[in-house]
């Protein structure tokens, strides 16, 4: 007897190991599994069948379960997808541009290329070679890097779109054009050239700005017959997008009208504060208002420009 018991406690031990491990999988993993990790942990096909019967498991896709809870989110959906698709699979076009938090959160339907496979519900399949240097991870989920995931989406979306989502890569700090270069000299053929290089190329324009919505900000000051601002400039310590010295008055330019990211909300507005704590005015110009409200924009710089700290000049 005692030797049985020590075997039987032995037993669940090695059990409740199991089941920390499964759970710390499934956590890293945002709360799914896969069929084949369940059966490399040990567990059978019908205690695997068990589960979903009683529960614990929940059928997500095709060997794809939720851990625990069936409630998931973005990323849950997406590291879902990913393992559906099986062996080489990456999140990529529209999902992985809202997992590198360049556009909006992704819809229902998830977006992965494959070396092969198929569609399936809420699952949009592209079926094709990813290059090594094109393959990441972003927060534990198998993604196109961001200079793919820009010439991928480059075929879905109108170009004005495409411009934004550039912008925002470049806002975030993670819009490399020699990485969006590499990707175009391996794409031949591909619909995306045309629009991508004319973005590339809008970046090596005359200007020092640094940025596609730099450069179309400074475009818009000519259009609009606005005095042009000094760019990238540093005041108090700061580097700002656009000033005008002379008005003391600081333009920064946003991919977005809103954030996506508290930290970088927060940020900027610490920085505005600051400025304007120097004798500074700062206001912020979005791609989105520059192409929905041009005018509008246009005649309010040029009324802030016709002050001096705020008080009207004569």
């Amino acid at each position: 007897m005692g030797a049985q018991s020590t075997a039987r406690s032995g037993s669940r031990r090695a059990r409740a190991r199991r089941e920390r491990e499964l759970a710390a999988l499934a956590r890293k993993q945002h709360g799914v599994i896969s069929r084949q990790q369940l059966l490399a942990a040990g567990l059978g096909r019908r205690t695997i069948a068990r589960r979903v019967e009683s529960g614990r498991l929940h059928n997500l896709h095709r060997g794809v379960f939720a851990f625990g809870d069936s409630r998931l989110n973005a990323r849950g959906r997406g590291m879902a997808a990913v393992l559906a698709c099986g062996h080489g699979a990456l999140l990529s076009h529209r999902s992985a541009a809202a997992l590198w938090g360049l556009r909006r959160a992704p819809s229902a339907v998830v977006e992965v290329t494959a070396p092969r496979g198929r569609g399936r519900p809420g699952i949009v399949v592209h079926e094709g070679g990813v290059f090594p240097a094109e393959k990441t991870v972003a927060d534990g989920i198998p993604v196109t890097t961001v200079a793919r995931t820009l010439f991928d989406v480059a075929e879905t979306v109108e170009e004005s779109e495409l411009e934004g989502l550039f912008e925002e890569a470049d806002r975030l700090g993670l819009l490399h054009m020699r990485d969006v270069e590499e990707v175009c000299a391996r794409g031949h053929g591909r619909r995306a050239l045309r629009p991508v290089r004319r973005l590339i190329e809008a970046a090596r324009a005359p200007d020092l700005a640094r940025s596609p919505l730099e450069e179309r900000f400074l475009a818009f000051c000519r259009d609009h017959r606005l005095p042009s601002p000094e760019t990238n400039v540093t005041v108090l310590d700061r580097e700002v997008d656009a000033l005008w010295p002379k008005a003391r008055l600081v333009a920064e330019l946003d991919g977005w009208s809103f954030h996506h990211h508290r930290a970088a909300f927060e940020r900027d507005r610490a920085r505005d504060i600051a400025m304007q704590a120097g004798g500074y005015r700062v206001v912020r110009v979005t791609h989105r208002r520059l192409e929905r409200e041009p005018a509008k924009v246009a005649t309010q710089l040029r009324k802030l420009l016709s002050q001096d700290d705020g008080r009207a000049t004569s």
